[in-house]
């Protein structure tokens, strides 16, 4: 059974991985959201379906940035717990808040 410390850990170590994926995810989502909305707008209201057609293409360009960066911030953050003459296991132990 796992002591209350290594709940804890493994509580702040899980809220902290979320936080970062909404850190980064939250303005992303907000930005394509309101890029659909005003590719509809230039598309259907204006008329100007080239426009939107283009707006239209904006959502997964923004997505794909904010995956990379998520991605390249994991990334820094198992560098930096696996750093040379570290075993891969207390790396993982580390990681998931076993120790």
């Amino acid at each position: 059974m796992a002591s209350r410390q290594q709940l804890s850990e493994r509580d702040v170590s899980e809220q902290t991985a979320e936080e970062v994926s909404e850190e980064a995810m939250g303005p992303a989502f907000i930005a394509s959201a309101a890029s659909v909305g005003l590719s509809l707008y230039y598309f259907f209201i204006r008329g100007e379906r080239q426009l939107g057609a283009f707006i239209g293409l904006w959502p997964p360009t923004i997505l794909a940035f904010a995956s990379y960066f998520n991605q390249r911030k994991m990334r820094n953050q198992l560098e930096t717990v696996t750093q040379p003459g570290t075993s891969l296991k207390n790396a993982f132990d580390s990681m998931m808040g076993n120790k």
